[in-house]
């Protein structure tokens, strides 16, 4: 990343705050001012002493004050660039759907609401008289079955000034994050897992564009003439009716049924070809009693009864997990994705992109087998380790000799559990 202040006036790189920056929620602290409280200790001193070549931890208002000058779309470069080594390095291929694609949810969320204008991006909402002002970013999510759900790229969903002629939106954001996506990762076979918000022609078209394929959930108002044909063609293929029960320990009947070759005509008189998959789930509820689920969704994909049962569970829904493993943890289990580090929009970008990188890092170490080997009975929860990692830091501190004998060390992580 470029560095935008004076040379003469600089006490610590920027290695060292953007490194604060991610340590901030890493340890889970909660707050900026918490970096100045828990985390400029004695030993902290030493190992930034040790790292950065310079004689404490950088105050949390510091942190702010540099990260308004930086440019987040050179972060958010570091961020992708985070999930294109793992795949070099072939940690993501266990994951691969049907042995090729990465599935990637997409999907937006709230982060920062105010009762006051924040700021001339600011979303703005009137309820029953009362205006709020909110911020909202979409996020492109590599998802796994094994749990893994991490930012790939961000796309803020933002106004260009206080009074625009009609509002930005998740849909105008898609466009916008798809063609930052493919031009960071133009060879990258992807499936994308998105809501029914996402059944329409555009949408269709810019996938087929950029190579990709789409899992995309189908709700019974969206597309009424896909959801006709494919209901006419399903006495028609008898065929195409598989009844599956997955392993473990509750008993899960999943019959499901699908139709291929349909087509569609957009608004803009594009034709689709599409297929149109149809899970019945059904599985007891607390009392004993069965209950069925119906999920459905739209792709391009051509279905077989050798891929509807992969392309179902490992693609249509772990979208999601961009939800419970992704935003949920993100909001609820420490990282503070709703709290306002910094009121500069700069800042408070730069801030969410070292959120992303920090729960990055949290889930290589939770899932990797170096802890497991270090601690074979666990530690109890995602936040039991944060609390370890800032104890460790507060505590214990790194001299040149133990980061010499870690950087000379050979080691292997795995993320098999099997």
């Amino acid at each position: 990343m470029t560095d935008p202040r004076a040379p003469q006036r600089i006490t610590y790189p920027l290695a060292a705050l953007t490194f604060a920056g991610v340590l901030l929620f890493l340890c889970r602290i909660g707050a900026r001012r918490q970096v100045g409280l828990l985390l400029r200790t004695e030993a902290g001193a030493r190992s930034f002493q040790t790292l950065f070549g310079v004689d404490a931890v950088p105050h949390g208002d510091t942190l702010a004050r540099t990260f308004r000058l930086l440019d987040p779309a050179q972060l958010q470069t570091v961020v992708t660039g985070l999930t294109t080594t793992l795949i070099r390095r072939t940690v993501l291929d266990g994951g691969r759907l049907l042995e090729r694609f990465f599935v990637v949810a997409i999907d937006g969320t709230g982060t920062l609401t105010y009762h006051t204008r924040h700021c001339d991006h600011c979303l703005t909402r009137t309820q029953q008289g009362r205006t709020l002002y909110y911020h909202c970013v979409l996020e492109a999510t590599r998802v796994t079955p094994t749990g893994f759900a991490w930012s790939v790229m961000s796309e803020f969903i933002e106004n260009p000034g206080p009074h625009p002629t009609k509002q930005d939106c998740e849909l105008r954001a898609f466009y916008r994050l798809a063609a930052q996506l493919k031009a960071q990762c133009p060879r990258l076979p992807l499936v994308l897992s998105l809501d029914g918000l996402y059944a329409c022609g555009p949408v269709f078209a810019q996938c087929r564009q950029y190579g990709w394929s789409d899992m995309i959930v189908l709700k019974d108002a969206d597309l009424p003439s896909v959801h006709e044909e494919a209901a006419a063609l399903q006495p028609l293929q008898p065929a195409n009716r598989l009844v599956w029960s997955p392993a473990g320990p509750h008993s899960i009947r999943q019959v499901f049924r699908w139709g291929d070759a349909l087509t569609y005509a957009d608004t803009a008189r594009r034709v689709h070809t599409l297929s149109v998959l149809e899970c019945q789930e059904t599985r007891a509820d607390a009392q004993g009693t069965p209950k069925t689920t119906t999920f459905k969704w739209v792709t391009d994909r051509s279905l077989t009864a050798q891929t509807v049962v992969a392309l179902a569970q490992e693609g249509g829904r772990l979208r999601w997990k961009v939800e419970n493993e992704g935003f949920n943890v993100q909001k609820t289990g420490g990282y503070g994705l709703e709290h306002g580090y910094c009121d500069d929009v700069t800042a408070a970008k730069v801030f969410y992109y070292l959120l992303q990188i920090a729960h990055l890092l949290a889930q290589l170490v939770e899932k990797g087998s170096l802890l497991r080997r270090a601690f074979p009975t666990g530690l109890g929860s995602a936040k039991n380790t944060a609390w370890c990692v800032l104890e460790a830091w507060r505590a214990e501190g790194l001299d040149r000799d133990s980061l010499r004998r870690i950087e000379q060390g050979r080691f292997q992580i795995r993320f098999d559990s099997s």
